[in-house]
């Protein structure tokens, strides 16, 4: 199994160093290469919103690694598993909306356990204003009344 065969195999496998995950820089030839495509697939992939690659002032399409691992899962589910496009586009819609949910629940996390700091801040700051001079009064055993009066 080759490189981009795999299905775990994305941009950091890439000729490319340290790129940015999301950095538009391959054109469309590269892109089709490191993908294992003809250019003309990635411009149908495109016409159809598979990927939709960055474009340059002029127009020309530039892929970035991101968009390679996506056209080489594109490929891997349309050989492999005889998914088709329409197919395939769903699966990809509904993984960018999983990320998009699970960044969310990232970000309420963080806001839940700023708000218990805050919370137990408020509650700490309300222990500290208790008067200090108040002497706690210990309860006495009360006894009926008609316990005297036999």
């Amino acid at each position: 199994m080759s490189k981009r065969d795999r299905p775990e195999a994305g941009f950091a496998d890439l000729p490319a160093g340290h790129l940015a995950e999301d950095a538009p820089v391959f054109v469309i030839s590269v892109a089709a290469e490191l993908a294992g495509m003809h250019p003309q697939t990635l411009r149908q992939y495109d016409r159809v919103g598979l990927v939709t690659p960055g474009r340059t002032a002029g127009g020309g399409r530039r892929y970035s690694p991101r968009d390679v691992a996506v056209l080489r899962m594109v490929q891997r589910l349309s050989q492999d598993e005889g998914i088709n496009l329409a197919g395939i586009k769903r699966i990809i819609d509904l993984e960018n909306q999983v990320a998009a949910l699970q960044s969310r629940v990232e970000e309420l996390l963080v806001e839940i356990t700023e708000m218990g700091m805050r919370a137990r801040a408020a509650e700490a700051a309300v222990h500290a204003s208790y008067r200090r001079d108040l002497v706690p009064f210990k309860s006495m055993s009360v006894v009926p009344r008609n316990h005297f009066f036999r």
